[in-house]
């Protein structure tokens, strides 16, 4: 088995990438998709997070407004905390769960923050950083949906690159076309074979 952490920041195309390597026969875990999970209507992590921000993020049917929680947890740094603390020991035990039911595979888990990246969380065998410029990064959140400032607020509570790059084994850029990003993912796939053949 090869446990392989991908990183990268907003709109650095985690997923794209994660797709492009389950193409070629990774097993891909998207611990954002984990932490809606973790956070589905009337799961123990919801009411959590109910608790501690109140009506503030309440939405109907014992769910939690998103948008809401997103604007107030970006936008502060000690309630940012305060939701990681609730939500990220039930992602990991969930990530954990499924990496356990794996056998001798590369295993890709999408992972956008850098204390997760590090490896003694999943003890990952390689990171892997996905660079973008920040323009290009901005661009793209917009284009799904997500308000300009929305989006440079959440850049800028993340990471910078040159802080990934301490905890990164390898770097894929992802600036061009989807041509380019296909024949640099070649070339990464390449590389994980041979890590997981010396692993």
């Amino acid at each position: 088995m090869l446990l392989v952490g991908l990183s990268g920041s907003l709109g650095s195309g985690k997923s794209t990438v994660g797709k492009a390597l389950a193409t070629r026969d990774a097993t891909v875990i998207d611990t954002d998709q984990v932490a809606r999970q973790v956070l589905a209507p009337g799961s123990a992590g919801t009411q959590a997070v109910l608790d501690h921000f109140g009506d503030r993020v309440r939405a109907p049917g014992r769910a939690i407004d998103r948008q809401a929680l997103a604007s107030i947890v970006f936008a502060d740094p000690q309630e940012r905390a305060a939701l990681e603390a609730i939500t990220h020991p039930l992602v990991h035990e969930e990530v954990r769960r499924r990496i356990a039911g794996l056998g001798d595979r590369v295993i890709v888990v999408e992972i956008p923050l850098l204390d997760e990246a590090r490896r003694g969380i999943f003890r990952f065998d390689v990171v892997v950083l996905i660079e973008v410029r920040p323009d290009i990064a901005v661009r793209r959140a917009v284009e799904r949906g997500m308000a300009e400032d929305d989006a440079r607020a959440r850049m800028a509570a993340q990471p910078t690159d040159a802080q990934r790059r301490q905890v990164a084994d390898r770097t894929l850029g992802n600036d061009g076309t989807r041509a380019e990003l296909e024949t640099a993912v070649d070339a990464l796939w390449d590389w994980l074979q041979m890590q997981r053949s010396h692993a």
